[in-house]
């Protein structure tokens, strides 16, 4: 395979961050490998892009045209189903309540991943290298990889987008704390009687949330967490029965449901790498973090990742992978992936657990939620981009004031 020697900077993992990176990089100015075999194309997962990420993206070359199949997300609900002493208030979040049509849009990964790859085979300085890298070698002048055939590429910079397994973090001895969850999520689609509305729905169960996303016409993406064993229980059922379950656990909302074709079961993880980026190396995505499906915040917390790389890149241009652009990156990201990651790692443990305390507070939390205006407004633009919320909350008591 036709490779360069070198190049400014390396992109590991072919995945939607790993794409992300090489178009954000490449339109930075930056001669950039990606290297990695390419996505899968029987992902029947689906992702939540929100707003402030499909904005990031238009400015790759990607608007809503590059992703047909996707559906708006209007309304996102939660809804205690739950049989604890403690149960939380069903909380619904509009986007037009903070003047937005949609806080995002459901896509399906197999379409995600194809604009992307179509993305990258147009865009000018993306080298693309479809193979995997089998070693690192790591220094303070470069970072080296050795691909399968034996080949290498060296590069001023490594963008680590190799998955929650990530070679290049070893590499660069970064470490990552790891804690496997006794949970599983079951991931089809499905057709429903009833319209959706553009209303995504997830409902908090003693193992975990089962979430209904809309995708275009009366159809529905699902993510159930459960039980390693009770997930495989469920993959292993008939459409029609497992179409009964699904009923009975959305509260025959939808009305009668039909499963399309193709289901699958991934285990569940929370991992958090510390720090972000050492020795040439910078961790997006799972690399950098993994925690549970819960408020569609994983692709967009990459994207992030990804627009804090890309900065600091260009502010050290003649050498991004330096430690002062490292640290300026660690230093980027760490309020951010905290906050997020901790608060989304909480919630699902608050499902799990018995303790009287965490249910009261869990149901404390969306209470106010729900009561109080101006903190369901916050939640929302926080929701979207994290410090949107607060700063538009500055922003109408500056208003209030004035006035």
């Amino acid at each position: 395979m036709s490779h360069p020697a070198s190049t400014q900077i390396l992109v590991a993992g072919a995945g939607p961050v790993g794409m992300i990176a090489a178009l954000a990089l490449a339109r930075a100015g930056f001669v950039t490998a990606l290297v990695g075999p390419p996505a899968p194309k029987d992902d029947r997962r689906t992702t939540a892009v929100m707003a402030p990420s499909l904005a990031y993206l238009s400015t790759l070359g990607l608007d809503d045209g590059s992703f047909a199949g996707a559906a708006p997300l209007r309304t996102m609900r939660i809804i205690d189903a739950t049989s604890r002493l403690v149960r939380s208030p069903t909380v619904t979040f509009h986007a037009a309540e903070i003047g937005e049509t949609r806080f995002g849009l459901n896509v399906p990964n197999v379409v995600l991943n194809a604009a992307l790859e179509q993305a990258v085979s147009e865009q000018a300085g993306v080298v693309r290298v479809e193979t995997t890298v089998t070693d690192w070698n790591l220094n303070s002048s470069y970072a080296q990889a050795v691909l399968e055939d034996g080949a290498t590429i060296r590069s001023r910079l490594v963008v680590a987008a190799d998955g929650r397994n990530s070679p290049a973090r070893e590499a660069a001895g970064i470490n990552a704390r790891r804690r496997e969850l006794p949970q599983a999520a079951l991931v089809l689609s499905f057709a429903h009687e009833r319209p959706h509305g553009g209303c995504s729905t997830e409902f908090h169960t003693e193992d975990g949330p089962f979430t209904q996303v809309p995708l275009p016409g009366d159809r529905s993406s699902l993510v159930w967490v459960t039980k390693p064993d009770n997930a495989r229980e469920l993959l292993a059922l008939g459409n029609e029965e497992l179409a009964l379950r699904i009923e009975e656990r959305m509260q025959s909302m939808l009305g009668k449901i039909a499963i399309e074709g193709g289901r699958q079961v991934y285990p569940l993880a929370e991992i958090s790498a510390s720090p972000v980026a050492r020795a040439r190396v910078a961790l997006a995505g799972e690399a950098a973090h993994v925690f549970p499906p819960i408020g569609a915040q994983g692709l967009n917390l990459g994207i992030r990742d990804v627009e804090d790389i890309a900065l600091a890149a260009q502010a050290h241009r003649d050498d991004p992978g330096a430690p002062a652009a490292l640290d300026a990156y660690a230093r980027s990201r760490l309020g951010d992936v905290t906050a997020r990651s901790g608060l989304v790692n909480l919630l699902n443990r608050s499902l799990l657990s018995s303790f009287l305390p965490a249910q009261i507070a869990r149901s404390a939390g969306l209470t106010a939620m729900r009561e109080i205006g101006p903190l369901r407004n916050l939640a929302m633009r926080e929701g979207l981009r994290p410090g949107s919320g607060f700063s538009s909350l500055f922003r109408s008591s500056r208003e209030q004031v004035g006035g």
